[in-house]
């Protein structure tokens, strides 16, 4: 029985779809989890053949129930997770029990902003950075001479934007600087320049040395407390210079990583001094990602990437290609989820192909401090981006949250 591990996944997104993906390709699926929601709502996940409750931050406990698994016969053909910050762990897991096609060592790089900083320093595409460690005493005035304001301050292991603020001024660079000081204290803090310019997302894979570019899309940022992305849409028409630059960045990185296989995207920013790395992820983005790329050129991303993971050569030839934008729904409001209208009409507006609602019925909703905040979207597509855009912002203006108020 041939089987693929899967450590944690979320509800919906880009990590369920994998498993799914898995099944179709004739996998045995199991799913290592610590979700105690998961484990009562069972039921519900078909597609997932055997699931484990385990601890999924102790490796021996993993170990111990791989070993398990192999004493009955189960043939592990890799060990994988699209969730942060499991995917270093499931390579190290798949380095011990499985052929590795990954590299466990760029994963873990990738996985620490600070890390990824410090290899790639030396890159025309790096951002200044500074790091500034628990015991340092730290001088705004020189942080500002040395990156000029506004600063990004951030978190190293962060994700989903949490831990990422942005300084407009001294007195707020000293505050952040503190904030994350105070909620990490054995942690170092990353100082940075803030790049201005367009942003765009380059979801990728590697095989056999050679790097493939997915897709190209673009990202509508909503600054608030936070910088949330609210906005994606599938760049069709990239003109060859651009795709080109993109290319040649995404090529240096894999070089400078000696990646043979995998899967990573890019967060790159398009400042006046040419091509930005704000971030690199080892793995397809999470949330919509996959049914947009889907949408867009008729393949599964997911499915390819675990064809890889398994040693088998992906098919990323575009069935079609078509115009695609995503809409996110955030919330301005605080309060208690009483119900959600609107799904319906949104479902028929022109051009939709997904709507999708996270909450449930009570749920607390809140103005978002993470992309975890982002509480529904909307997948359309049109006869041009623009018309895509259109598509999914009135669809997303269909849904309303009815909130009532949240006494803490």
């Amino acid at each position: 029985m041939k089987a693929i591990i899967f450590i944690s996944t979320n509800k919906s997104g880009s990590s369920r779809e994998a498993i799914k993906a898995a099944e179709k390709l004739g996998y045995y699926t199991i799913l290592f989890t610590n979700n105690e929601k998961q484990l009562q709502q069972r039921k519900e996940y078909i597609e997932v053949h055997k699931m484990i409750s385990v601890n999924t931050n102790n490796l021996e406990e993993m170990r111990e129930e791989i070993s398990k698994l192999l004493l009955k016969g189960i043939d592990i053909k890799t060990i994988v997770s699209f969730i942060d910050p499991y995917v270093h762990v499931a390579s190290i897991l798949c380095d011990e029990f499985c052929h590795n096609y990954n590299s466990s060592i760029a994963i873990k790089i990738m996985e620490d902003k600070e890390e990824t900083r410090k290899f790639l320093k030396d890159k025309a595409y790096t951002p200044k950075f500074l790091s500034i460690n628990p015991s340092d005493v730290v001088s705004t005035k020189s942080l500002i001479e040395q990156l000029n304001l506004p600063i990004i301050v951030k978190s190293p292991k962060s994700t989903g934007s949490k831990d990422v603020l942005l300084a407009r001024g001294k007195a707020q660079l000293e505050k952040y600087i503190q904030i994350l000081r105070s909620k990490n204290p054995e942690e170092t803090i990353m100082v940075e320049e803030y790049i201005e310019g367009e942003q765009c997302l380059v979801e990728a894979v590697i095989y056999n040395k050679r790097a493939h570019i997915v897709g190209i899309i673009e990202q509508e940022i909503t600054k608030g407390k936070r910088f949330i992305i609210t906005g994606y849409g599938v760049l069709l028409d990239v003109p060859d210079n651009f795709k080109k630059e993109l290319e040649d960045v995404l090529h240096s990185i894999i070089t400078a990583f000696e990646i043979e296989n995998g899967a990573l995207h890019l967060e790159i920013r398009l400042s006046k001094n040419g091509w930005k790395l704000i971030e690199i992820n080892p793995r397809i983005s999470g949330g919509a990602m996959n049914k947009m790329i889907q949408a867009a050129y008729g393949f599964s991303l997911v499915e390819e990437t675990l064809k890889i993971f398994v040693g088998e050569q992906p098919n990323l030839t575009p069935k079609h290609k078509q115009h695609v934008f995503t809409k996110y729904i955030i919330s301005n409001q605080k309060g208690i989820l009483e119900k959600v209208t609107g799904k319906g009409r949104a479902s028929k507006s022109p051009g939709v192909v997904e709507v999708y609602i996270k909450p449930k019925k009570g749920t607390l909703i809140v103005p978002p401090l993470s992309m975890g905040h982002r509480y529904a979207y909307v997948i359309a597509t049109g006869s041009s981006l623009v018309e895509a855009k259109t598509n999914a912002n009135t669809a997303a203006a269909e849904i309303e949250f009815h909130l009532k108020a949240y006494e803490n």
